[in-house]
């Protein structure tokens, strides 16, 4: 009977032994990609956000785009709508 574990993997016990007989560098690199598939969205969530704050960093770090964001318009000290 040779289909019995069947499937397309075969059977558990020649998926173990399959396993055993991998070197560590596959078996690290499997581990991994199965990872990145599981945790996609977040990665690319922190991915954005970073990218966002380098380019943010960036544009405040000059000198004529931090002056946007530090001078008042006409030179008002307070709140020029209230």
């Amino acid at each position: 009977m040779r289909g019995r574990g069947g499937g397309v993997g075969g059977s558990r016990r020649q998926q173990q032994q399959q396993q055993q007989q991998q070197s560590w560098l596959t078996t690290l690199v499997d581990s991994l990609f199965s990872f990145v598939r599981l945790a996609e969205f977040e990665i690319l969530f922190v991915v954005f956000f970073l990218v966002a704050f380098l380019i943010f960093k960036d544009l405040t770090s000059r000198p004529e785009y931090n002056q946007i964001l530090v001078k008042k318009p006409g030179g008002h000290e307070g709140w020029p709508f209230g």
